[in-house]
């Protein structure tokens, strides 16, 4: 009776130790969950430990100050939530891509936009291979070739944008989107890989035609099937920008996002130009700061919401860089009074002026962090 007592007793203690390992994240489970294929030493950094907080110490007295001479105010009745819990809640992802509409408002649910390349992202049977593709539709403008050609329903070329690499991939159609993911995405470096590591050649790819094309999927639009795209070259180019900033202009999701967007690129522009930093969607000199509209990001209740990329190496501005993103700072509650310190310290220097009220999440490459 005693031998069973101690059989049961250590078997329950193996139980339990085997429990416990399984419910306590580890660097596998907590930090890499997003990214099965890269991202290895990444870690969560804890609330506050993510990206610097400006100090009045070191940036000056009015660091923490709403700007005096904003003139831009939202609409009377524009009402947030102030109360709810902000940093770490978003999703982690491995790589944006933001792909030009050239509008600033879409269906309720971007992948149902008929015979876009955001359906075909939807209802593509390929997945990226290396973590979540976070999609976003936005306002950059259409190529200018595809607006003088006739082209079939469903197989218009556009241009999207692949962050952290802040590459340009034209003359992207919906049939392509399944070369996009296998020869883009999948193969390229990720929000959660060590900027240290080589960065893979930029070069022009043709899709491989050596296995044999996937079965016509009878569900599917014509437009949309993989086992019908003659092969094809994708062409690509660095974004000039150094900085990107993204605000979300989706009205159809919320009439707030709608509203804050245009009031807050105004105010960027008021801020950016005096530096000469400001670029608008058809301004393709080296540097300064792209503004984009993109669809729905998730917290519309906490409008508005914007993700600000930075590349690594920029310095202040000043020194235009042609490397990946360093770093993400995803904010919300973000008011016109709040635009001049953004500019100044997060834009410009990755501070964050007001994280406790204002921070969401994003990644920081270098030091290997992420809010996720």
């Amino acid at each position: 009776m005693k031998r069973r007592t101690a059989q049961m007793s250590s078997t329950f203690s193996t139980l339990l130790r085997r429990g416990t390992d399984f419910l306590t994240p580890n660097a596998s489970s907590a930090n890499l969950s997003a990214s099965p294929a890269s991202g290895h030493g990444v870690t969560k950094a804890p609330e506050g430990a993510l990206f610097p907080k400006v100090d009045p110490a070191v940036d000056g007295e009015d660091c923490e100050r709403d700007c005096e001479s904003c003139t831009i105010h939202y609409p009377a009745k524009f009402s947030i939530d102030e109360e709810e819990k902000l940093y770490g809640m978003v999703k982690g992802w491995a790589t944006h891509m933001l792909v030009a509409t050239g509008k600033t408002d879409w269906v309720r649910d971007v992948e149902d936009e008929k015979g876009s390349v955001m359906e075909a992202v939807g209802k593509c049977k390929v997945q990226p291979t290396n973590g979540r593709l976070m999609l976003s539709a936005s306002n950059m403008p259409l190529p200018s070739s595809s607006s003088h050609r006739d082209y079939a329903k469903g197989a218009e070329p556009t241009t999207v944008l692949l962050l952290p690499s802040f590459t340009l991939v034209e003359d992207v159609t919906p049939q392509a989107v399944p070369d996009l993911i296998n020869h883009y995405i999948s193969p390229s470096r990720t929000n959660m890989d060590p900027l240290s590591q080589p960065a893979p050649v930029a070069t022009t790819i043709l899709p491989d035609t050596s296995t044999p094309p996937a079965p016509i999927d009878p569900t599917l639009p014509e437009a949309l099937n993989h086992a019908s795209i003659p092969p094809s070259i994708f062409s690509t180019r660095p974004s000039p920008h150094s900085y990107l900033i993204l605000l979300c202009s989706q009205k159809t999701r919320d009439a707030r996002c709608g509203q804050s967007a245009p009031l807050l690129r105004r105010e960027f522009e008021r801020h950016l130009r005096p530096l000469g930093l400001y670029r608008d969607l058809h301004d393709e000199r080296p540097g300064g700061v792209g503004i984009y509209f993109i669809s729905h990001v998730g917290g519309h209740k906490f409008s508005a919401n914007l993700m600000i990329y930075r590349r690594a190496g920029v310095d202040g501005g000043a020194k235009v860089a042609d490397g990946e993103a360093g770093q993400c700072i995803w904010l919300a509650r973000v008011r016109p009074e709040d635009c001049e310190g953004i500019v100044k310290f997060t834009v410009l220097q990755g501070k964050v002026v007001k994280p406790e009220r204002q921070l969401r999440g994003g990644f920081d490459r270098e030091r290997g962090v992420v809010s996720w």
